[in-house]
């Protein structure tokens, strides 16, 4: 009896000591993992900021194949929220969202051991190759938890940070794809009005237009600011000669003015645009993407047997501002393929066909 009394107060020393030990050992963590992302910072904060897309860049269904998400009304901005249901069911509330730089939320998780209320929080800084995205939670365990995490195999801090780590992963691929997205489409035969422009030309090889077009492009802008003359539309650039066998083309940037402009000198000239018909092509998208754009509209040329106009130059014009529209996937670029509006190439009377 006697032994057994004494294993019972061994028993209750370890309790108390284990209970002293838990109560007063530290139980905050602060954790976090940051990723330098090559996008656009308000095209990630935007991804991050719609709570619906957490579903797709998350890590928690490699985990747990069971988690069914729920979304409401609202998913973006302060008071968005979205919840799951799984192995542990829980939820997420935005409470503070300061625009391309910070985002601030309520986690909370239904636990075996009981609810727990950590805060998450985001952070966006644009950097030397893109934008450091920082995902971040912290909160302070209880003595339940600290108990387990003792003797249990879980490491919290390092499963934690490989989640973290593992969604930067997965906002940096979405992102990525996000910005590959476009749609090219053939709107056909357009009126264009035409109408004086100021411009600028070179000739290069096909490859270089890219490069080529900025610092040119920059430079009708700075006289049009320097001369104070007011713009009339979007800029545009207008192919003058395209030689494919040899690789090179000759090529002018412009920008629409209202009225004749008399230059003295320099090499930013004033030129004006007849009216036209010309197929009308629409693409959403990268630049990069112009080529298959222009495959696109004289395929539909060919198909529907219209005959280009020699006389007039193929033009894109630059729809909005990527200054202003960070996100490639949004850039409008409209392309004009001058044609004969009512001549066709399978007309018996088409000089093409004798």
């Amino acid at each position: 009896m006697k032994l057994l009394k004494y294993l019972l107060f061994l028993i209750l020393i370890v309790l108390i000591g284990g209970a002293v030990y838990f109560g007063t050992k530290d139980g905050k963590y602060d954790l976090k993992e940051s990723k330098i992302i090559n996008a656009p910072n308000s095209v990630i904060f935007n991804k991050i900021n719609d709570l619906r897309s957490w579903e797709e860049w998350g890590p928690w269904k490699k985990e747990d194949s069971t988690m069914i998400f729920s979304f409401p009304e609202q998913t973006m901005g302060e008071g968005a929220s979205y919840s799951w249901t799984g192995m542990i069911d829980g939820s997420v509330k935005t409470t503070s969202v300061t625009l391309n730089k910070e985002i601030l939320q309520d986690l909370t998780l239904i636990t075996p051991g009981g609810e727990r209320n950590p805060k998450v929080y985001w952070n966006f800084e644009e950097v030397d190759g893109g934008t450091k995205v920082t995902w971040g939670i912290k909160g302070e365990h209880t003595f339940m938890d600290k108990a387990y995490y003792a003797f249990s195999d879980m490491d919290f801090d390092a499963d934690m940070k490989k989640m973290h780590a593992d969604g930067l992963e997965g906002i940096a691929k979405a992102v990525e794809e996000d910005m590959k997205k476009y749609t090219i489409t053939v709107e056909g035969i357009k009126e264009h009005g035409g109408g004086y422009y100021m411009y600028t030309t070179a000739a290069t090889k096909l490859g270089e237009i890219g490069s080529k077009m900025g610092p040119m492009m920059d430079k009708v802008s700075g006289f049009i600011q320097q001369y104070r003359i007011t713009m009339a539309g979007m800029p545009f650039t207008i192919y003058n000669e395209w030689d494919e066998a040899n690789g090179t083309v000759i090529f002018s940037t412009a920008i629409p003015v209202n009225e004749r402009i008399i230059v003295i000198q320099g090499d930013v000239l004033c030129g004006y645009m007849e009216p036209l018909t010309a197929v009308k092509t629409v693409l959403m998208g990268n630049y990069t993407n112009l080529a298959e754009a222009y495959q696109k509209a004289q395929e539909y040329v060919a198909q529907n047997n219209l005959v280009a106009d020699p006389s007039k130059k193929m033009f894109e014009v630059y729809s909005n501002d990527p200054d202003s529209v960070p996100n490639p996937a949004e850039w409008l670029t409209e392309i004009y393929v001058p044609v004969y509006k009512d001549l066709r190439s399978n007309d018996p009377n088409y000089s093409g066909n004798k």
